[in-house]
Formats: C-alpha cells, structure tokens, sequence
C-alpha cells in the first residue's frame, strides 16, 4: 500500500512538473508570435492618422531611430502613424517551433547551430547578461519566414535617385526568386527538397529584364546549410554570354550600379559567421508595417492585368515610400564584420520581434560615420494580392536604401507573390542561368 501511494505521488510530481514545462513553452511561443494579444504598445502624444514631421518630432524621439528623426528633423520626410496591427506568421512555422523548443543550442563557434529542423530557433526573449543573445537573433532571422519557403518579387523596380534634384537616373526591372531548400513547413515537398547533393539551405536568383544594356544579366546565389561554408554566387552578364564565380569581396561592391551591396539584401544576405553579433536592447519603436491595399499608390511605374499597383514615394528626392509606421516592439542588434577589410564598421539592425524581418538598418563606414540607412516595408499579407492571402508571410514591399554622404537612394517597387510555382527547384542552378541566357 504504501508503496502504490509513493508511486501515485511520484507520477502526480511528474505531471505537475511536465505541465509546467508545458504551460511555460506555451508562454514563450505566445509572446514570440503574438505580442500584441492582450494588449498594443502606446506612447505619449502618438495615436493613429496623425503625421510626424519636423514640427513635433521632438517629442518622438525616443520611438524613433537616429537616422530617419534625422530625416524627419530636416523636413527630408514625414511619418504617417497607423494602429499597431498583428503580422501573425503561418500556423506552420509556429507549431514548427512549438516542436523544436528547447532542442536548438549554439555551437562552440559562431556560425555553428545544433538542433534545428524547422521554425523560430530561439523563441525566447533575449537575455541581455547572455553575450550570444545578439547571435540567436540573427538566427531567429536566417531562420525566419522572410518570403515563407518559396516566392518571388515579381516583378521588382530599383530606380536610381539623385536626392537633391530629385531626378531618376536609371531604372532597373527584375524578377527576383526565393527558395529554401530546408526547414520547409508550408509548400510541398516538406520538410526538405530532395536531392540536395550541395546540402544548400536556401537559393535567391535574380534576372534582369529592362533595360535594354543589362537585360537578362542574372545573378545566383547558394547558401550552405552550414553556415560555415562560403556563399557560391554567379553573375550571368547578358552581353558577355557567360557566367562567372563572383569573389567574396564581390557581395559588397555595389550591385549593378546601385546604393546597395548582395549582402544587404532582404536586411541581411549573408552569414552569421560573418559578423560579430551583440543585442543591445528590446525598444517600442515606429517601424514600416502597413496595409498595402488601404495606401495611396503609384499610377504609373505599374500596371498589369489584375490592377495591382506599387507603392509610391515621395519626400527629399522621391526616395521615401509613402507608407504607415506602427508603433511595434523591436530589437536591436549590431553585427560587426569579422573582416577588417570589410566596407562598413557595423550595422545596426531593427528586428522586428513577431516576424524576424528587418525593416530599419543604419550602416556605417570604416570611420564610424553613418553611410547608408535602409527602410524595407513590411505590408500585411491579407490585405494585398489574393494569392498572399492567408500566407502568413509578411510582404517585403517597398524599400529605399539612402546614401546620406553621397545625397542618393535607390528605391525599391514590388510585387512580391508566394506562389510556389514562380520558384522551382531547378531555376537554381548555373545550367538555367545559361539556358535563360542563350
């Protein structure tokens, strides 16, 4: 008797203890996912439909990041307010991670990661006394659902911008394509695409459709599942009819002519060995999320069979989309390049903390003075094309990257679609790169 009452006992200790366990991951994946549940950050004086400008900006400034209350200070831009809305990612990715908690764990070098297959592999909050906290957070957005596990820009304007004259230089039409290889959890084949012979974690390639000088110059890159591995990238030139291994040092130069580097694409684009990461903190800051359908767009870049507009800009030189920032819980981390030779000094990035994109980055030179800030719009996936409807995916949109040395943007129109049938497998590859190209 005795015995079977210490065993009733055991057993009731142990599935208190693993309800506990339970209930506390459930805690966690609740306030990674949905932060804006129970309640929406608020801030003295801001409410939705107002306009910041240089008139009130003072009394913002601490929801606002250095570079753009820059902007706003010296009336290059304004800030329309809108309501703190949720960006819920697919049910997927969330029970993704629901089932790798407490299974990913950093390796000894940075770069290195055990454990993941599939989801947010940290979900808990950032410990500021932990010194790789800014580390799992740039996982966070490797591993993120930035474009889910497929979809394109289709197309994608980049127009080059004199911000004095407010003259457009030069514009260039793409379609850009998004593939992950792995961690799949929405499009079939899931988990995994198979065969994967380079074991890649994910593919982008890129095709250049106007102007006439650099059409169809392509471009192709392979991420390792191991992040240790250098990126492969080839560049097909059009009228060279050949493709080419782009050198490392290549991903920082300025592609096609324009205000950004490869490696600042998406944010982002390259590894996490690559930097040193440091979080410096989790802020209320206005960040670019909005309502593409509710916005005023532009007429004229645009137009197709089913209506679809992109978004304008407007402000010092055109290179300001004109869109609504809500006020959104945020951190912020530094990467610093490993590479002394490296271009910048350090980015400062924006993580947006329910969807792991990175809508706001500011970057700076070798000196340590600000060089370039970066703006991605985020727009709700419901309440833009049908297709994204119910994707889960928060629709990269808009973008402007500004030269502030150099008083130039280059600004960025899409039409981002998630629609798997835009990104086969095998337009990842040399051999398409030159079958498209002949």
């Amino acid at each position: 008797m005795h015995n079977n009452n210490l065993f009733r006992l055991t057993a009731l200790s142990l599935a208190l203890v693993a309800g506990q366990a339970l209930a506390g991951a459930e805690t966690v994946i609740e306030k990674s996912f949905y932060p804006y549940k129970s309640d929406v950050p608020k801030a003295a004086g801001l409410s939705a439909g107002m306009t910041i400008n240089k008139g009130n900006v003072a009394q913002f400034k601490d929801i606002i990041d250095p570079a753009f209350y820059s902007f706003i200070e010296k009336g290059w831009a304004e800030l329309k307010v809108g309501e703190t809305t949720s960006f819920d990612l697919h049910p997927n990715y969330v029970e993704a991670t629901r089932k790798g908690m407490d299974q990913v764990k950093l390796g000894g070098k940075t770069g290195e990661i055990q454990g993941w297959s599939a989801g947010r592999p940290f979900p808990e909050e950032p410990d500021a006394n932990d010194p790789r906290a800014g580390e799992k957070l740039a996982w966070n957005y490797k591993y993120g659902y930035n474009w889910g596990d497929s979809a394109a820009v289709y197309p994608f304007y980049w127009k080059f911008r004199d911000m004095d004259s407010g003259k457009v230089e030069r514009t260039i039409k793409f379609n850009f394509h998004f593939l992950n290889f792995t961690g799949r959890v929405n499009q079939d084949p899931k988990p995994a695409i198979s065969p994967n012979p380079s074991q890649l974690f994910r593919g982008i390639y890129v095709n250049v459709l106007e102007p006439h000088d650099v059409r169809n110059t392509q471009l192709l890159i392979h991420r390792a599942e191991d992040d240790l591995k250098r990126d492969n990238s080839w560049l097909y030139l059009g009228f060279q009819r050949r493709v080419r291994r782009l050198a490392t040092g290549q991903v920082t130069d300025a592609f096609l002519g324009s205000d950004l580097m490869i490696e600042d694409f998406e944010g982002y684009n390259g590894r996490i060995s690559d930097m040193k990461w440091t979080y410096k903190g989790t802020r209320f800051m206005l960040m670019p999320f909005y309502n593409h359908n509710e916005l005023q767009l532009d007429n004229e870049t645009h137009q197709d069979s089913d209506g679809y507009k992109v978004v304008a800009f407007g402000g010092q030189g055109g290179c300001f989309p004109n869109i609504t920032w809500q006020l959104r819980k945020v951190y912020e981390v530094e990467s610093a390049p490993v590479d002394a030779s490296h271009p910048l000094a350090k980015r400062v990035h924006y993580m947006d903390a329910q969807t792991f994109t990175v809508p706001r980055t500011i970057s700076y030179d070798r000196k340590g003075t600000l060089w370039k800030t970066f703006t991605i719009g985020q727009a709700h996936p419901d309440h833009h094309l049908p297709v994204n409807k119910g994707s889960g995916v928060s629709i990269d949109d808009s973008f402007s990257m500004i030269d502030v040395q150099a008083m130039h943007c280059t600004s960025g129109q899409f039409k981002g679609v998630v629609d798997a049938k835009l990104s086969p497998p095998e337009m990842f590859s040399v051999q398409h790169m030159r079958a498209t190209g002949n």
